[in-house]
């Protein structure tokens, strides 16, 4: 067989030349020591007195002028300068001068959140007459839990005052950037629906509003607005001025995806446009905590990734950047290397509006213009230089951003990837591990590396599982995204087309969802971590200590699979192990009372992976977390004693992945918002609800319980939420406990007088009513003369719970007194003397 010949020898070695890196010699970092000096100017000087600015600006242009001049002399007088030390005047002198531009910018910034009418208007707690313009997409703020009930929905605006007016003073003109709290009158906020009808949610940025406001001074520190206006919006906005023509235009296509993803699952409506344009108006907290736990939460915010993969279709894979060859779809129809570079820019401009001026957003897009400059003029320059470029450039125009946590993660992960990744990449693959394999995991193990100190600032947690969760994600991400950017292009002239697209994305949009609950629902999927710039150093220090050792573990395959081992293990947690281990939970726990916060939460054990609730606590997570502590995957019944937020707000986490015979409740529904909140779970996840009431009692398995309060017909001292709390009488392994809900003392005395109280006398275990707040009935605790006191209630609470005389009474009746705010999760076990003991375990 005779071997082929190329037509033509030359044009394939240039073909051969053209496929290999070219070689650039080390990184080109000559313009990161201006961009990191730029950014701590601006940082420090966004909150230094005035004064502080010009200083600055004056000292180092005054600084670089005589490096310079003096330079300058030396060439002119000796002329034996070296090139070093004219390459080092210059980086030195350009320098200063970016830190004298970003001390200007970041001063005159400043001065538009401390000077002017508005913050003087705030200081007075005025009550005015603005024209603001809005800067951002309006958000509704998360349901939380206020004291015993749910907070109000409020719309969030970021905006800027143009004109003021106070009542009886003349208008002024001013430019202040704001914050307008908008009060939509939903008094309903677990709904699922709750405000997200409200007008002021589809305002675009850049409409111009009037507004009647009650000014309040901004946060102290770093936050970016002059002032706060609270806003009553009961009403609806009062537009002056419509948006500009690009925001329509932005705004038609943010709408058009919204309306194509509709009929998608639950999970796949709510994330893909937070994929493709960062819309995450549709993401529920419940998701949210999801993507957190599992470090995914970069998909959500718009970042250079998404903008990567659009470039990528335009110019070919980021691989080849630094290679000669291209196979984007530019090259593909013969476009120009220049007219790639205008269309690349205008795809920049389009993806800034769209998607919103965010830090990621902004900083993805000036990074890609820079390179797409390089790329103009022939020159292909390294990606470091343009990172730094961006960096300096947007610090620069905006030194909000050198405050902004968002831009810092933003920053450290491209780092990462164009810096420590390929090394590691390089390295992964001298040990027989297959490139792309390779390339994926030095990609996600680099921007985990250095951005993990900064989320554990922010979070005072360690994900485990972010790694494997990254690189799960990482295979769908792509194609959610180019999907989803042909559903946003095709919504505004084919809405079927964009809905079958959209419903194509969806499946990789589900994915990525799945990958996070999943990652999010492993019982070890993080650990709690010391926060603060302290616990961020400490998580450095390890981390650098563990990429060490790692270096050395890669030459032993056995070892490497032992630590991977070791920490599947310490992700999953098997049961067995963990009891092995830690103790918890004891092998015959009959009760425990979960550590939930300032609320309550208790489990009785009704059978092998079986157990009764009562009450769910102020948040879904810690009672879910709880519950798989314990193995509990069914609930025959669910005990919400009364309707108060700190008692119902978690019932999501009970009824998440479990089977729930049904939601016993009491007859008293107030507060109605809380008592239809509950209603609506219920309905969702198609479990009955019932009244109980006194006399009422029930079995499950050796469990057998007793409602003592509240009587059926009513009771005259029953005058609000907490006297109608259902308190229960519980049997099991022997152990007597008396449940009392948040029983104020009129209930209580009630209580102790009623037919139920012969059999309330000598209880084991007492769940001490209201958190064991200073409101008891002595003759109650008289009566019960329990051995042993719960009392659930949050650390560092507002309401001084538990009230030390509360404590000092229990203990002089003889009872032994725990409390979770201090002692963790509690659970009570039969103790070695049956009847007689009653023993209780620690978390």
């Amino acid at each position: 067989m005779s071997a082929r010949t190329p037509a033509d020898p030359e044009a394939s070695a240039e073909r051969a030349d053209a496929s290999r890196p070219r070689q650039e010699g080390p990184a080109d970092l000559r313009l990161v020591p201006p961009a990191l000096a730029a950014w701590a100017t601006a940082a420090v000087m966004l909150h230094a007195p005035p004064g502080w600015a010009v200083t600055t600006v004056v000292a180092s242009v005054l600084a670089a002028a005589v490096l310079l001049s003096t330079r300058g002399r030396l060439l002119l007088a000796r002329r034996r300068v070296t090139r070093r030390a004219r390459v080092t005047a210059h980086a030195v002198a350009a320098t200063l001068l970016c830190v004298a531009a970003a001390a200007g910018s970041a001063g005159l910034h400043g001065a538009d959140v401390r000077s002017g009418p508005v913050p003087e208007l705030a200081r007075e707690y005025a009550r005015v007459l603005a024209e603001v313009e809005v800067t951002a997409d309006p958000r509704l703020t998360r349901p939380r839990v206020s004291g015993n009930r749910m907070a109000p929905v409020s719309v969030l605006i970021e905006a800027e005052v143009r004109r003021v007016e106070r009542t009886g003073a003349a208008a002024r003109k001013t430019r202040a950037p704001v914050l307008l709290i908008v009060d939509t009158g939903d008094r309903q906020p677990a709904a699922p629906a709750a405000g997200r009808g409200s007008p002021w949610l589809s305002l675009l940025p850049s409409t111009r509003l009037r507004v009647e406001a009650g000014l309040a001074p901004a946060r102290e520190g770093g936050d970016r607005f002059a002032a706060v206006l609270r806003v009553d919006g009961r009403e609806g906005p009062r537009a002056v001025g419509g948006p500009s023509a690009p925001q329509r235009l932005a705004g038609r296509l943010r709408a058009g995806l919204r309306e194509a993803t509709e009929d998608l699952p639950e999970d796949a409506r709510a994330l893909l446009p937070g994929l493709v344009v960062g819309d995450t108006s549709r993401v529920t907290p419940e998701l949210d905590r999801a993507f957190r736990e599992t470090d995914l939460t970069h998909t959500l915010a718009v970042s250079g990734a998404n903008f990567t993969i659009l470039l990528a279709l335009l110019l070919g894979p980021p691989g080849l950047a630094q290679r000669a060859e291209r196979r984007g779809l530019a090259p593909r129809l013969g476009i120009s290397l220049r007219a790639t570079a205008v269309l690349g820019g205008v795809l920049s401009l389009a993806f800034v509006v769209v998607c919103r001026p965010d830090p990621s957003v902004l900083r993805a897009a000036a990074c890609g213009s820079v390179a797409l400059l390089a790329l103009a003029t022939g020159r292909r320059r390294s990606l470091v230089p343009a990172l730094a470029t961006a960096v300096l450039l947007l610090v620069l125009y905006d030194p909000w951003l050198s405050r902004s946590y968002g831009f810092l993660l933003s920053v450290l992960a491209t780092g990462a990837l164009l810096t420590l990744a390929p090394r590691w990449s390089e390295a992964l693959r001298r040990h027989g591990v297959p490139p792309r394999i390779a390339e994926a995991l030095a990609a996600a193990g680099a921007a985990q590396a250095l951005c993990a100190p900064v989320v554990a600032v922010l979070s005072a947690r360690v994900s485990l599982v972010a790694i494997p969760c990254n690189l799960l994600a990482e295979a769908a991400l792509a194609p959610a995204t180019v999907l989803g950017f042909l559903a946003l292009a095709a919504a505004p002239v084919a809405m079927p087309s964009a809905e079958a697209v959209a419903w194509c994305a969806g499946w990789p949009a589900g994915w990525i969802a799945r990958v996070a609950r999943t990652g999010a629902a492993m019982p070890g999927a993080g650990v709690d971590w010391p926060g603060g710039w302290t616990g961020a150093a400490a998580l450095g220090a390890v981390t650098v200590a563990a990429l060490l050792v790692g270096r050395r573990l890669l030459r032993h395959p056995w070892w490497c699979a032992a630590c991977a081992l070791l920490l599947a293990l310490l992700v999953v947690q098997p049961r067995p192990l963990v009891r092995t281990i830690t103790g918890w939970p004891p092998p015959d726990w009959r009760m425990v009372m979960c550590d939930v916060g300032q609320g309550d939460a208790l489990v009785l054990a009704a059978g092998d992976g079986a157990g009764v609730v009562v009450d769910a606590g102020p948040d879904p997570e810690p009672v879910d977390r709880c519950l798989s502590s314990l193995g509990v995957t069914r609930v025959p019944l669910v005990v919400l004693t009364h309707f108060h937020a700190d008692h119902v707000a978690g019932l999501s986490g009970v009824l998440r992945g479990r089977e729930v015979g049904g939601i016993g409740t009491t007859g008293l529904e107030e507060p109605a918002d809380q008592a239809a909140a509950v209603r609506r779970a219920a309905a969702a996840a198609g479990v009955p609800v019932t009244r109980v009431g006194a006399g009422e009692r029930r079995r499950a398995g050796d469990l057998s319980w007793e409602v003592v309060w509240p009587p059926p017909g009513g009771h005259p001292t029953v005058e609000g939420p907490n006297d109608a709390s259902v308190a229960m009488l519980v049997r099991t392994g022997g152990l007597r406990l008396l449940l009392l809900g948040d029983l104020e003392p009129p209930a209580q005395r009630a209580l102790a007088r009623s037919p139920a109280a012969r059999d309330l006398a000598g209880v084991d275990v007492l769940k001490v009513a209201h958190h064991g707040s200073a409101y008891q009935d002595p003759g109650l605790l008289d009566l019960a003369a329990p051995r042993l006191a719960l009392i659930s209630t949050g650390e560092d609470n507002s309401y001084g719970h538990p009230a030390p005389g509360t404590v000092e009474v229990l203990r002089a009746r003889g009872a032994a007194v725990l409390r979770t705010d201090r002692d963790g999760a509690l659970a009570v076990v039969p103790g070695t003397g049956g009847d007689e003991e009653v023993a209780v375990a620690r978390h």
